[in-house]
C-alpha cells in the first residue's frame, strides 16, 4: 500500500485560454475544469489509475466538497477533520502550454488537527511500502513538520519521499542529517535555492543537454546526507542521482497542453517503478514518461497507464567525460 499525505489539499480549478494571458484584459474561457488536488492528492490519483493501492490522507470537514470529488475519482481516503474549507486554487493555461497559477493559503490547523495528522501518518508506516509527502504546509503548521515526520518515520519499513517547497524544503534540507527521506524531488529552481546556486544556469545547461551542474549541485545534498534527488527540469527531462550514480532522461517532444499534476506525475512514475523493484535508470524513466504524458493533457488531467510510453523515454549514465555514451 502507499500512503500519500496532503496536509493543504484543494479543489484545482483549471480554466483555458485561445489567447495569450493579458493583465487587465478580458478573456474568453475556452475550456474549464475541476479536480481533487493537492500534490499528494494528484500522486494518489495517478497511482490508483495505475491499479496501485493507495490511500490519500488529508484534513478535511465532513461534508467538504473535496470529499465528494474524492470519491468521484475513485480515490481511498482518510480525513482528519478540520473546522475551515479545502482551499481552491485556480490555474490558467495558455495555447502553448504556458500555466499561471493562483493558490490559496488554505484552511488553519490547530494544534490537535496537526497533532492528529501526524499520528494518522505514523499509524500508517507499518503497513505502508512507501510514504509520500506532498505540498505546501497551510496556515498553523510550522515549516520543519516534514523534518520531524520524517525523523519519526525513521524506524519505519516503508520508503518517504518528500516533494514541497520554500522555508518547509529548506526545514528538511537543513534537517537531512537526521531526518534524510530516501527520495525528494525538487524542480531546478528549488534545487538552486537550496545550494546557493543560479537557477537559472541550471536551467539553460539542462536545456541545452548539459546536465553537470545539476548533478553538481544534488551531490552537494548528498555530501549534506540526502539519499536520492529526483530533478524535475521541464522539457529537459529530470535528473536522478544516489550515492551511486546520477542518470538523465529525455522526454519525446510533446505538444504541452498544461504543466499542472507534471511533476505529480513524475513522482507517481518514479514511486510506481520503484514498486515494482525498478533499478534508478528504470525508475527515472518512468518518472518522466509519467511527467510529459501529464503535460500533454488538458487541465489537471493526469495519465493513464495506456497513455506512457516508456520507449519514448531515453536515459543516460551521466559521466564525467560525456553526458551521453
Amino acid at each position: 500500500m502507499i500512503l500519500t499525505v496532503t496536509p493543504n489539499p484543494s479543489i484545482d480549478r483549471t480554466v483555458g485560454l485561445g489567447t495569450p494571458l493579458t493583465r487587465g484584459a478580458v478573456h474568453r474561457v475556452t475550456s474549464a475544469t475541476s479536480e481533487p488536488g493537492g500534490k499528494g492528492v494528484n500522486v494518489a490519483r495517478a497511482l490508483t489509475l495505475a491499479g496501485l493501492e493507495t490511500v490519500a490522507v488529508l484534513p478535511a470537514a465532513e461534508g467538504d466538497p473535496m470529499l465528494a470529488a474524492l470519491q468521484a475519482a475513485g480515490i481511498t481516503f482518510r480525513t482528519v477533520p478540520v473546522d475551515g474549507a479545502v482551499r481552491t486554487n485556480l490555474a490558467i493555461t495558455e495555447a502553448d502550454g504556458t500555466t499561471t497559477k493562483l493558490n490559496e493559503p488554505g484552511a488553519r490547523l490547530d494544534a490537535a488537527a496537526l497533532d492528529a495528522l501526524t499520528r494518522a501518518v505514523v499509524s500508517y508506516a507499518e503497513r505502508a511500502s512507501w510514504i509520500v509527502l506532498s505540498g505546501s504546509l497551510p496556515p498553523g503548521v510550522p515549516d520543519d513538520w516534514y523534518a520531524e515526520v520524517v525523523a519519526r518515520l525513521a524506524s519505519a519499513p516503508c520508503q518517504v519521499a518528500v516533494d514541497t517547497s520554500e522555508r518547509p524544503l529548506d526545514a528538511l534540507a537543513a534537517a537531512f542529517e537526521r531526518s534524510a527521506p530516501d527520495v525528494i524531488k525538487p524542480n531546478a529552481e528549488e534545487l538552486a535555492g537550496l545550494v546557493g546556486a543560479s537557477s537559472e544556469e541550471l536551467e539553460q545547461a539542462a536545456a541545452q543537454g548539459d546536465p553537470a551542474p545539476v548533478v553538481s549541485a544534488a551531490n552537494r545534498l548528498i555530501e549534506r546526507g540526502a539519499k536520492t534527488i529526483l530533478v524535475t527540469l521541464g522539457a529537459a527531462g529530470a535528473v536522478l542521482v544516489d550515492p551511486t550514480g546520477s542518470w538523465l532522461a529525455t522526454p519525446p517532444p510533446i505538444a504541452p497542453r498544461s504543466t499542472v499534476g507534471a511533476g505529480d506525475s513524475a513522482l507517481a512514475g518514479y514511486v510506481r517503478a520503484a514498486v515494482g523493484g525498478a533499478e534508478p535508470p528504470r525508475r527515472l524513466q518512468m518518472a518522466v514518461a509519467y511527467g510529459s504524458a501529464a503535460a500533454a493533457l488538458p487541465g489537471s488531467a493526469l495519465p493513464a497507464p495506456s497513455e506512457i510510453d516508456l520507449n519514448a523515454v531515453r536515459v543516460y549514465a551521466i559521466t564525467p567525460a560525456s553526458t551521453r555514451p
